[in-house]
């Protein structure tokens, strides 16, 4: 191999470890402000080691030459999830601080629209990033419904397992694995989930309010998810009918 052509992962891989290390201190923050359990605590250190290990092989990979500006601040952002996720498996224990748990959530959905603008400016967007923005977003809605469902019903759980049934699926029907056309309805969808989840947790409105929310939630959800998988379905059924078409076509050129 070429010299020009090495690669040398550990500037990249040590931005990881940084971000594993600030998670251990926002726990070590949230049990000294709020006793986290061992539940917190545990659940808090696996998400911390899971993010590192999974992020670290996605980035020997991916072999990029530098860990990027957009994909720090999604990392700050999963930092912040972590926390969250804390807080969420130790409320089984104990009431967990409203205000804390909406502030940390809040200020984790406010930067999912800053890493996307970061990227797109700086010139650093990647489908590693992509990716990894979207994993972020995705297990901070489960992680958000999973709290919801405590009070509301386990009938939230849908909001934060559909992503994730979707992907099930995909791997029974490879035709769902087929990219989708760009939709602003699609993205405004799943913007909107966090929000709405987190006025579920926050309290502040009357329980027919709250569940009127969380319902719309779980509507809208429904229809993009249905939405999306009938286009695919149609797609996939053009593709088959037109094969045989085609092959045809090329069996007569070759005669």
């Amino acid at each position: 191999m070429a010299l020009n052509d090495t690669y040398d992962a550990w500037p990249v891989q040590q931005e990881t470890a940084v971000g594993a290390g600030a998670q251990l201190v926002l726990l070590a923050l949230l049990g000294t402000a709020v006793g986290l359990g061992p539940a917190g605590w545990l659940t808090g250190l696996a998400f911390a080691f899971a993010t590192w290990a999974v992020l670290s092989r996605a980035l020997h990979r991916a072999r990029p030459r530098s860990f990027g500006p957009a994909n720090r601040v999604t990392l700050g952002r999963a930092v912040l999830v972590g926390a969250v996720t804390a807080l969420v498996a130790d409320s089984f224990r104990s009431p967990t601080p409203i205000t804390l748990f909406v502030g940390l959530t809040a200020v984790a959905l406010i930067l999912d629209g800053v890493d996307g603008k970061v990227a797109r400016r700086t010139g650093t967007s990647t489908p590693l990033g992509a990716r990894f923005d979207m994993e972020v977003d995705a297990f901070l809605i489960l992680v958000l419904s999973v709290y919801v469902a405590a009070s509301l019903g386990p009938w939230v759980l849908l909001i934060g397992g559909m992503r994730y049934a979707f992907v099930a699926a995909a791997r029974v029907w490879p035709w769902l694995n087929a990219p989708l056309p760009p939709s602003t309805a699609r993205k405004t969808v799943a913007a909107v989930q966090g929000v709405f989840l987190l006025v579920g947790a926050s309290d502040l409105l009357p329980r027919p309010a709250t569940t009127a929310v969380v319902v719309f939630a779980l509507g809208t959800l429904v229809w993009s998810f249905g939405r999306d998988v009938l286009w695919l379905w149609r797609r996939s059924r053009e593709r088959a009918q037109a094969a045989p078409r085609e092959e045809k076509v090329l069996q007569t050129l070759a005669g």
